[in-house]
């Protein structure tokens, strides 16, 4: 029952996520954008001044916090559920 439970949540989460379509709504541009050439030439000046032989990459990363506490809170949980399941075989319930 617990088997099917969960599976019956996974896809129900699973309804939410958009789907990837490979067809293109809009023609594609061909003029790059003002912000990403206004990045461009403030990412080059930067990079030019750092003296550190070290250049990685600026992905623009954004605040990963609430993931890793969500994350480890479902490992957490998840950990207790095959704990309380070995105990409770373990003693014969």
């Amino acid at each position: 029952m617990l088997t099917a439970t969960a599976a019956g949540t996974l896809l129900g989460a699973l309804w939410f996520v958009p789907s990837a379509n490979a067809t293109q709504e809009q023609p594609a541009r061909t003029e790059p954008s003002v912000q990403a050439t206004t990045q461009a030439r403030v990412t080059t000046t930067s990079a030019e001044a750092s003296t550190d032989a070290t250049r990685l990459a600026d992905t623009g990363s954004f605040d990963t916090t609430p993931y890793v506490v969500g994350g480890t809170l479902f490992l957490t949980l998840g950990a207790g559920f095959v704990v309380y399941s070995v105990r409770r075989e373990r003693l014969g319930f």
